[in-house]
Parts: C-alpha cells; sequence; structure tokens
C-alpha cells in the first residue's frame, strides 16, 4: 500500500514501537477532510457548476475514501492480524486472515 505512514510512537528508549491498536484519530482527521469534500461537491450541484469539474472533485472523493480505506485495513493488520499470529492461537490467526482475504475480495 503506497504512501501510507505508519503509525509509530517511542518509548524512554526511543525505541520505535506500533501506536495501540484502534487509535484512528489520523483517520478521523482525514475523514473530517473527505466530508469537507462532499460539501463542496453538493454546493458545486447546487451552483449548477460545470459538469466535468463536478466530476473531478467526486474522483478526488474516492480517490481519498480509497486512502482512507488502505490505512484502516494496513492497521487492522499491523495491529490486530499481528496480534493474531502472535497469539499462537490457530484459530485466531485463520479467523483474522479470513478477514483479510474477504476485505480484499470485496466481500467485507
Amino acid at each position: 500500500m503506497p504512501h501510507i505512514k505508519k503509525a509509530v510512537a517511542k518509548n524512554r528508549k526511543d525505541a520505535i514501537v506500533p501506536k495501540p491498536p484502534h487509535d484512528h484519530s489520523a483517520e478521523l482527521r482525514r475523514l473530517s477532510r473527505i466530508k469537507g469534500q462532499v460539501e463542496g461537491i453538493e454546493r458545486m450541484i447546487i451552483e449548477k457548476r460545470y459538469c466535468p469539474e463536478i466530476v473531478i472533485q467526486i474522483k478526488a472523493v474516492r480517490s481519498a475514501l480509497r486512502m482512507l480505506e488502505a490505512n484502516i485495513v494496513e492497521g487492522h493488520m499491523r495491529h490486530c492480524v499481528s496480534a493474531a499470529i502472535k497469539s499462537r492461537d490457530p484459530l485466531v490467526a485463520q479467523e483474522k486472515l479470513e478477514e483479510i482475504l474477504l476485505l480484499m475480495k470485496g466481500q467485507g
């Protein structure tokens, strides 16, 4: 997943450790920007702006949503899936793997 920032935090020894799971603050900020873009599209439609201009903005929102999705999936893999593998419980690990496979197929 290109261009995805890795979420890291430093402890006292400056060793890089992952942020705790479920910290979606970056995704919430990104989602807030996406909402603003969607509201901008709504205004463009109300103002009867030129259709190709509207479509360009719609494409930008779709791209932003894809990046949001990629960030969330990456975080899930780095935290939840990784923890499942480290648990050494094959059933838990298999369940997480199946979740990822369903998401990749668009069925999740």
